[in-house]
C-alpha cells in the first residue's frame, strides 16, 4: 500500500473511530483526485453545463460529512462512495433543470469511452437505465456510474471493485453497448 493511501485509510479508521478531526483531513488529502474525477466527468457533458466540477465536489464534501455511520474501509472504496454521490448529485441537478417551474428542457450528455460514441442522451434516461443494469448486472452498472458520472479511469474503477482492469475495460464495453441498446428501444 503506497503511502497516500495507507494515510487515507488510516484517516478513515479515524472517523469510524468518531475523530472529529478526521473528515476535515481526509477531505484535505482526496479534494484533488476528486477534483480530477469530477474534471474528466464533465468532459463527456455539453459546453455551458450549470454545474461545475469544483462544485460537483463541494456538494459531495457536504453529503458526505453528514455520513457519521459510513463504514469506508479505504481509499478505493471512499472514492466509489464518491461516484455515486456524485452520480445522485448529477441525476438531482438534471431533474431540477428539467422541472417544468424552472423551464423545463432536457441536459443532453455523451457517454464517451474508449470505443464508438454513445449517442446523444438525457441524463435522466440514463440513469433509468443504469438502474435497470444493475439488476442484470450489478457491476457492470458500477463501472458505468464511476466511468461517467465520477469520470474515473478504467484502472480507478479496477481497483475500486477489485478485478482486473481488463474485466472492467470487457465489462464497460458491454455495458455501453446494453445501454445504447436500451436507450434506442425507448424512443
Amino acid at each position: 500500500m503506497d503511502p497516500e493511501e495507507a494515510d487515507v485509510t488510516q484517516l478513515l479508521a479515524d472517523i469510524r473511530s468518531g475523530d472529529p478531526a478526521a473528515m476535515s483531513h481526509l477531505m484535505g488529502r482526496v479534494y484533488e483526485p476528486l477534483r480530477a474525477m469530477a474534471g474528466r466527468c464533465f468532459r463527456s457533458h455539453p459546453d455551458g453545463h450549470t454545474l461545475q466540477p469544483t462544485e460537483l465536489v463541494h456538494e459531495v464534501f457536504l453529503r458526505m460529512t453528514g455520513k457519521t455511520d459510513a463504514q469506508w474501509h479505504d481509499r478505493a472504496h471512499f472514492l466509489a462512495v464518491c461516484a455515486t454521490v456524485m452520480r445522485d448529485i448529477l441525476v438531482d441537478h438534471a431533474r431540477r433543470r428539467r422541472a417544468l417551474k424552472r423551464g423545463g428542457g432536457m441536459q443532453r450528455v455523451t457517454l464517451a469511452g474508449n470505443a464508438a460514441k454513445m449517442e446523444d442522451f438525457d441524463a435522466l434516461d440514463l440513469d433509468n437505465v443504469l438502474t435497470r443494469l444493475a439488476a442484470v448486472d450489478e457491476r457492470q452498472a458500477k463501472i458505468v456510474e464511476y466511468r461517467f458520472f465520477a469520470g474515473m479511469t478504467i484502472s480507478e474503477a479496477a481497483h475500486a471493485l477489485g478485478v482486473s482492469a481488463r474485466t472492467v475495460n470487457d465489462d464497460w464495453a458491454m455495458a455501453r453497448a446494453w445501454i445504447s441498446a436500451q436507450l434506442s428501444k425507448e424512443r
